[in-house]
Order: structure tokens, then sequence, then C-alpha cells
């Protein structure tokens, strides 16, 4: 008898179903289960208020989370920078595949780059849009630094609404995330990768999350472990650091808050892990930025550990200051 196909939950925005789509595949190619994507709706998709008004933290995820658990679906596939960072004891996060690229990009009239879209030639400060408070006060930061003549916008939409106010000229530029567009096959748009060395991403950026009921069984499978074979153990480590720096700052994931946590090779063997951390006004005139070295996590509560101090150190910088109000 053919075993009935696995549902899995996404968002209906393109981006959502093109890396679920991917997922699907890899489990199909794992389990040899046929896996149907099951489209949802949540509260982030109907509001038209901006991220920071609405809170950011949770609102692409919950429509989901409830369909796991009332069973409507088996799992399901988030953007691991939109989970809350406390994980409900009735959900386990399966799976945290191999990361793509964590960078920012721009995407700008005329083929230009940022450097070039910030000088000043006399036609007034270059229009670049975003949704993200956290991109917002790094670019202006970076424009303060290098003299150049930006305005940020707050912006909503999908890929095409955003990239579409570029080409209306209604804006000079939007700033929308690297891996988002390899995902959709439209990288060949980026006119301009942001550096992270001056624009730090989302904490975990570029990444996907999958989840499903704790201790889910299948047709004699459990489907946790057999998720968990699309793991990558460097890729969860390093978002664990990055998201309990959030979790310690008691910072959403609309918060101004960036983070990114890489691993540092002596040749071909991997000796650490570095964690880089930011938290900003909007208009970039106050920055807190520190990073922090350490072995490479060998367990959840080691990359944990990272995050917290690294946390603690940015705090006793001021960096509680810069957020906002705090989600408590």
């Amino acid at each position: 008898m053919t075993e009935r196909a696995l549902r899995l939950g996404t968002r209906r925005s393109k981006l959502a179903m093109a890396q679920s789509g991917q997922v699907a595949q890899a489990v199909r190619q794992l389990t040899g289960r046929p896996v149907e994507l099951v489209e949802i709706t949540t509260y982030g998709d109907t509001s038209r208020e901006h991220l920071a008004q609405i809170g950011g933290t949770g609102v692409f995820v919950t429509a989901l989370r409830d369909a796991v658990l009332r069973g409507d679906v088996d799992f399901a596939v988030h953007s691991l920078k939109d989970l809350p960072t406390t994980q409900p004891d009735d959900l386990t996060l399966a799976a945290v595949p191999l990361r793509e690229d964590p960078r920012d990009a721009l995407v700008a009239r005329d083929g230009l780059t940022l450097d070039q879209l910030g000088a000043d030639l006399g036609k007034g400060p270059a229009r670049i849009g975003t949704g993200s408070p956290r991109r917002m006060a790094q670019l202006n930061a970076y424009a303060r630094a290098h003299g150049l003549s930006i305005e940020t916008v707050p912006i909503r939409g999908n890929v095409d609404t955003r990239i579409g106010f570029v080409r209306s000229g209604e804006l000079d530029a939007v700033v929308l995330a690297a891996a988002g567009l390899t995902r959709l096959g439209r990288i060949e748009e980026v006119t301009d990768f942001l550096s992270v060395d001056f624009v730090l991403p989302a904490p975990g950026q570029g990444a996907l999350a999958i989840e499903c009921a704790a201790g889910h069984a299948g047709s004699g499978t459990d489907l946790a472990a057999a998720l968990a074979e699309l793991d990558d153990p460097y890729t969860r480590a390093a978002v664990t650091a990055e998201r309990s720096l959030l979790a310690a700052l008691e910072a959403g994931c609309s918060a101004p808050v960036g983070a990114l946590a890489d691993l540092l090779a002596d040749g071909q063997v991997v000796t650490e892990m570095r964690l880089r951390g930011v938290v900003g006004t909007t208009d970039g005139t106050s920055l807190v930025q520190l990073s922090t070295t350490g072995p490479v996590p060998t367990s959840h509560g080691d990359a944990i550990a990272l995050g917290r101090e690294l946390a603690s150190e940015m705090l006793a910088k001021g960096a509680a200051g810069l957020m906002g109000e705090r989600a408590l």
C-alpha cells in the first residue's frame, strides 16, 4: 500500500513556496514518500502595517505552528529569522538545513552600488526602501561614516512589490535578503552585495527551520528523526548563537539587532566560531557593535552561552537604550 503524502505547511508567498518546494524535494528523496504543499495564510501576510508596528515576532509563524499542532499538516518550513526565540515544548525544530548566503543585497536603479548611489550629485538623497529597522540603522550609520547622501524609506510587500518600487522610479533602491533572491532565481538582479563588515544580517537570516510536532510518529516512522537528516550542525550552531544573543537582549525579530556567527578556519580545520552583534538607532547616530570568539560549539548549550556572553557585553555598552521598547 502506498504511504500517504506528507503535508508540508507553508506561507503562500512566492518565496515561501520556492523554499518550501526545495525542502519538499529533499524530504521526498530522503523518505521516499510523496510530499504535498499546504498553503496557509498568516497574520503577517494579511496585515498592511509595517512589521515594526505589529511586533514582527511570530506574525509569519503562528498560523503554521497551529496547523502542525492541529494535525492539519505534518511539518512546516519557516524562514528561521521569523521564529520567536522561545521554542514551544510541543513543537520540535527538527532540522536547520545548510544556510544560504546570509548577506543583505541592494537592487538599485541603473546597476548602481550603494557607494555610487549615495554620492551626492545635487539630486538630493538617494531613497532606499527597506522594512527593517536593523537595515535602516546600519545603512544610515554607514552613510554618515562615508559621507553618503541617502534616505531610508519604510516599505512592505513581497519581492516583486519591493523591486517594483525601483523599476517604477518611486525608489532608487531596495535592500533584500540575498538568500531569498537566490531561492527565487533572481540573484542576477542584485547590483551590490552589502558586506557583513558594515551591515550585519538579521539573526538566522539565510537559514530555514523545519518544524514538526514533538514526538510525532507517522506510519511507524519518527518524522522528527527522519527530518533531522537534513540538519547541518554548523548552521544550527551558528543560528543558535545568533538567536541566543537576540533572546538575551530581550529583543524581537523586528528590533534593530543584527548578528552573524561564522566559522574561523586554520587551513582546512575549523577551529573557532566568531559571533558579531550590532544594535543601533534607526537614524544611525548610535551603534553598539561588538564581537566575541570561542571554540566551535559542540552542544546546544555552548552555542547559547556564546550568544549570552556577547549580549551581556553589548548591554554593558548601552545596547538596551538603543532598541526602543524591548520584547519581554
